[in-house]
């Protein structure tokens, strides 16, 4: 049996520009491409602060969950990609402010690089719906 794909569309579409879905839905599951500190007008927000660019990045979870129905509670899958690991603690907060227990499974890496040089951080996430 094929599963239905629903494409998840936000208004506006920052990543609309780089050919980037803000989500896919498929069955019940709900699948986020990776947020970054980019505003509903496509700017970066925060460049050089770290917990600026955390804020707006779940700013934009928060924001493509609600479009399809979902929210943080349903969060069952979280990677998080950072440009420097010395502001993991800071992630570790992050959890308990976002999230509730039971905690969402979670990969977290340092990479060299992300889309946009400014970004320290992207996100993405699986979500129930």
């Amino acid at each position: 049996m094929a599963e239905t794909f629903k494409h998840i569309a936000i208004d506006p579409d920052p990543l609309a520009a780089y050919f980037i879905a803000p989500a896919k839905q498929v069955g019940d599951l709900l699948f986020l491409s990776g947020q970054a500190a980019i505003d509903e007008s496509g700017a970066i927000v925060g460049g050089g602060d770290f917990d600026s660019q955390l804020a707006q990045t779940f700013a934009n979870i928060e924001r493509v969950l609600a479009v399809a129905g979902s929210d943080l509670s349903k969060v069952v899958k979280v990677t998080i990609y950072m440009k420097d690991m010395s502001h993991f603690p800071k992630i570790v907060e992050a959890r308990k402010r976002y999230f509730t227990a039971p905690y969402p499974a979670d990969t977290t890496v340092e990479v060299k690089g992300l889309a946009l040089p400014e970004l320290m951080i992207e996100i993405d996430v699986i979500a129930a719906v």
